[in-house]
């Protein structure tokens, strides 16, 4: 028996199989839950399509999260698909132009800061909203950030300001959810080696040095990142909420990198 039979799950962002989101979806399964998976645009479909019939999801569907109206529609949609109880809520979902991510922070374009908040961070709020009401016993909200919303990352630029946004809608969700049994968590997962990390200017060489100088000299998958998602859907994590949950190694503990590695 897994620790989410008889549950229900709605993850948004799979992009690919190397997503975090795809390794939360298989993690959630494989502990017996029924997840339905949500992508970013239609000519994803029929990719995201092969990636579900892995897991015999019975919902896949398409979201613009920028999109009141289209977050309605795809919420309605998996509703009937999925049944009357949602369980769990992953959101995974982040964006912001490449111009914006090399470069100077000061230089952030105002359209660059608005979309970037708008996709990483309100997004969550909105889809928290929309799902609330089928939340009707509770259940876990997880979502996706990372050590630039505290720490200067080079290249993180505007995203890291977006995570931070990110780190405090939890706080508030949680507080405004709690009484309904909802719990809001974010998962900060260290360097993670995903296709939309690796267009990010000077990842390789920051994912390197986190492997070299994390205490337990290892790299965070995205099974790392699903079985911890999976956690926080659980029984075991019943009263863990407004939390940023650190998933790197040990790397966030780190004051100084250079020259503490063997």
């Amino acid at each position: 028996m897994g620790t989410l039979d008889g549950r229900t799950a709605l993850v948004f962002g799979v992009a690919n199989r190397h997503s975090l989101a795809w390794g939360i979806a298989e993690a959630l399964s494989a502990q017996g839950a029924r997840v339905g998976v949500v992508h970013r645009r239609p000519e994803r479909a029929e990719k995201t399509g092969r990636l579900a019939d892995r897991i015999d999801a019975p919902f896949v569907g398409h979201c613009d999260v920028t999109d009141d109206a289209a977050i309605a529609r795809v919420v309605a949609e998996a509703r009937e698909a999925l049944g009357p109880r949602l369980d769990i809520l992953v959101h995974s979902i982040a964006r912001a132009e490449v111009a914006d991510l090399a470069g100077r922070f000061v230089d952030t374009s105002r359209d660059g800061f608005r979309s970037a908040l708008e996709v990483s961070a309100y997004s969550l709020v909105a889809l928290a909203h929309a799902v609330e009401s089928w939340m009707t016993d509770g259940g876990s909200i997880v979502t996706l950030t990372a050590i630039g919303s505290t720490r200067v990352i080079p290249n993180y630029n505007v995203m890291g300001v977006a995570k931070a946004a990110l780190e405090a809608a939890v706080r508030y969700l949680a507080a405004d959810l709690g009484p309904k049994g909802i719990r809001v968590n974010a998962i900060s997962a260290g360097a993670v080696r995903t296709a939309a990390a690796v267009t990010v200017p000077g990842f390789r060489e920051t994912y390197r040095e986190a492997e070299r100088v994390a205490p337990l000299r290892a790299s965070v998958t995205a099974a790392d990142v699903g079985a911890m998602a999976a956690w926080l859907a659980s029984d075991g994590a019943r009263l863990v909420t407004g939390q940023v949950l650190q998933l790197d190694a040990g790397w966030s503990i780190l004051a100084l990198t250079g020259g503490t590695a063997d």
